[in-house]
């Protein structure tokens, strides 16, 4: 694993491989950035994604922050480890509005040999702050 301070960025097509034909790739999640500090991607809000007419659907916010967080935690780890999400809190902002494209930004605060604690925030398209999830991850 690369020192701390280091910035790797990571191949962008294994863990979209990794996304495909499971929840991420369904809901429409594309990741844009790849590294071991910094995971980036995009959720486009659609009709089926949301709860009330215009809406985005929570779950569909965590799920997207859920999944930008494992990522993360799998940019950290060696080829023989798996991680699970344990504990995950959210806090919503405002609405994501249908048509807008979201992004998510995840960063870690922690990384250990155990867990990995990852923070999400999720931005409409004038950057401000729609919902902000902690998740964290256990290592298996």
């Amino acid at each position: 694993m690369p020192a701390r301070e280091e910035r790797r960025d990571l191949d962008l097509e294994y863990f979209r491989a990794r996304m495909r034909g499971l929840l991420p790739e369904h809901l429409g999640i594309r990741l844009t950035s790849a590294a071991t500090d910094l995971m980036v991607g995009e959720i486009d809000v659609t009709r089926n994604l949301c709860t009330s007419p215009g809406l985005m659907h929570g779950g569909a916010l965590m799920a997207f922050a859920d999944t930008l967080g494992a990522l993360g935690t799998m940019a950290n780890l060696d080829d023989e480890s798996g991680t699970t999400t344990i504990e995950s809190k959210t806090n919503f902002y405002r609405g994501g509005q249908e048509g807008q494209t979201l992004r998510g930004e995840s960063r870690p605060m922690h990384r250990g040999r155990r867990t990995q604690v990852w923070q999400t925030n999720i931005l409409d398209p004038d950057g401000r702050l729609v919902a902000q999830v902690t998740q964290t991850q256990m290592v298996l």
